[in-house]
């Protein structure tokens, strides 16, 4: 049963407690132990900056201001996961993208490494989301609109031609055939000769979520979890740097959540993961520090950095004190955090730019691993590769001119943060009592408690949209009301071309028709019997479309043997 703390912090603690001087030692020998990205760090007059804002002349100060938070780098990691932070290394700056066909991406995946993005994101559309091949009939219109087209080994491998596997840490934003792309992208990596255990990434394969709020789930909440445990067993034992997961709030807050509620119904489903987890055997200490997350970066600047610093907080604690992790690295909450789409407006869309750097700013000063900054002109299209690069020159010029990136949680030690970080907190326990009464996660995601939940904070915010009570830029507050107004923005939004659809209809059947169909069958029956056994999955999985295998039919086979789940939310 899932349970809460037991003993919520008070606040504020920065203010609570006397900088112990054998841990500033200590802290500063972590510094002095791990690498730096330059020796001295200065702002533009040459004032010396240090590490953190407790690491100073102590003697220079009365005693009552001689106090600090707990130590980057330190359970319960509120000011971050390592001692130096940005210092020692910056974030992934990790764009998402994929559209039309494997060819289509791969060139903008060429091109947004050519301009210094440190990692790639995989969108995929949304036949290869559902497990369909695109030639499926429901797949008609929908191929590669909102994501990249993968049917099948052919395609991953056109995905990545010229990028090496070994030298790239790819994450795929894919949930119900997550095993199977994770299956794909290891095929061929084994064709480029990389070792699996050299393959860094992520995939999301957060299902929970799914059932919650974003909707692209196929089979019933049972044998969608034995798959997600089955990847952390593979993972853990083949591709170790690999995270099996990315427990993710962003869609939960994308559909309408409160910042509080991103992070406890976000929790709930990581605790139920390592709780499916311990049940099938795993062992702790080793599928949790693989473990990762996936947070919004919403609009409200002080309250996001506060629940980015509350979220590791939190975390720590949970695995610590309700699992019994004993490492840092098993209570290290590592995250990914993409600025959030639900704010972007199709109105003056070129204002999403100042949105997105306030929300990416947000991310930095809360610590997030890993970045995504959208396009100006997604709430009209895909963006196209001006807007991607604008994008990515908005955490670019973050990290390299803001000065932010120098010192390990800036802003740490304000009241307000202070005070927001543990109110968020309060709040989230709030929650997990509520979710331990209803029986657990799993149980909130089956009786519709979570969607509820989700719903009522959406409408809310709806109403106070429409009744001005919320101030939203350019749609109901300082509107230009001419007709013309933002038309120029809008001039070049990406089109996919219509005639990819039939291309990459026609690839699969030609694949198909020229295989060896006597290894498909057989590498699919393995498949299917394996899943009736819930045996080892992803191992045949990659035998399957080595043989040339489709994603649909792989997930076809699942179908018949797990069922297909079917909403039932009582409102």
């Amino acid at each position: 049963m899932f349970v809460g703390l037991p003993t919520p912090l008070c606040y504020p603690p920065c203010m609570s407690a006397r900088i112990d001087s054998d841990a500033l030692a200590r802290y500063k020998a972590a510094l002095a132990a791990g690498s730096q990205r330059q020796e001295v760090f200065t702002t533009p007059g040459g004032r010396k900056l240090h590490a953190a804002n407790f690491d100073i002349d102590l003697e220079r100060l009365p005693d009552e201001q001689q106090t600090a938070t707990e130590l980057p780098g330190e359970f319960p990691f509120t000011r971050g996961i390592h001692p130096g932070m940005y210092r020692s290394r910056l974030w992934t700056m990790r764009q998402y993208a994929g559209f039309g066909d494997a060819d289509s991406t791969n060139a903008r995946y060429r091109y947004l490494l050519a301009h210094g993005q440190s990692g790639l994101s995989v969108a995929f559309d949304l036949p290869t989301q559902l497990g369909l091949d695109s030639d499926h009939p429901l797949a008609c219109g929908e191929v590669g609109r909102t994501g990249v087209a993968i049917d099948s080994i052919e395609d991953m491998r056109r995905l990545f031609a010229s990028i090496d596997l070994g030298k790239v840490s790819t994450s795929m934003t894919i949930n119900a055939p997550a095993t199977v792309l994770l299956a794909l992208y290891i095929a061929v990596a084994d064709e480029q000769g990389v070792p699996r255990d050299q393959l860094r990434g992520t995939i999301q394969n957060d299902i929970l979520k799914e059932y919650v709020a974003r909707g692209t789930y196929i089979y019933p909440v049972e044998p969608s979890m034995f798959l997600v445990t089955d990847s952390f067993r593979f993972c853990n034992e083949q591709v170790p740097r690999w995270n099996p997961i990315s427990i993710s709030g962003y869609h939960i807050r994308e559909a309408g959540a409160t910042a509080a509620q991103e992070l406890a119904f976000t929790f709930s489903h990581g605790c139920a993961y390592v709780g499916a987890a311990l049940a099938a055997g795993l062992e702790l200490e080793t599928f949790a520090k693989t473990l990762s997350f996936f947070f919004n970066g919403h609009n409200h600047f002080l309250e996001e950095v506060a629940k980015f610093r509350a979220a590791r907080r939190i975390w720590a604690h949970l695995m610590r004190d309700k699992f019994g992790a004993t490492s840092d690295e098993a209570c290290r909450c590592r995250f990914h955090t993409q600025t959030a789409g639900s704010m972007l407006t199709a109105e003056e869309p070129l204002n999403n730019i100042i949105r997105v750097t306030l929300q990416a700013l947000a991310a930095v000063l809360g610590g997030t691993q890993s970045l995504h900054t959208n396009g100006y002109d997604e709430a009209l299209a895909l963006p196209t590769e001006a807007s991607a690069r604008i994008a990515l020159r908005t955490q670019q010029i973050i990290a390299a001119e803001s000065g932010v990136v120098d010192i390990v949680d800036p802003i740490g030690g304000s009241y307000t943060i202070e005070i927001l970080t543990a109110q968020l907190e309060d709040d989230v326990q709030s929650y997990f009592g509520e979710v331990a009464q209803r029986g657990g996660a799993v149980q909130c995601v089956r009786d519709g408690y979570f969607q509820r939940e989700i719903q009522r904070s959406a409408y809310q915010w709806q109403r106070e949209v429409e009744t001005g009570a919320r101030q939203v830029v350019g749609v109901n507050a300082y509107r230009q009301e001419a007709i013309s107004a933002g038309a120029s923005d809008t001039a070049h939004l990406l089109r996919v071309d219509p005639a990819l659809e039939q291309a990459q209809c026609d690839r699969v059947r030609d694949l198909r028709a020229r295989r060896d169909a006597r290894a498909a069958a057989a590498a699919l029956e393995v498949v299917r019997q394996t899943a009736l056994t819930r045996g080892p999955m992803v191992e045949t999985f990659i035998d399957a479309v080595k043989a040339n295998c489709t994603v649909g039919e792989i997930c076809g086979v699942l179908r018949e043997v797990f069922g297909e789940h079917q909403e039932q939310v009582t409102l």
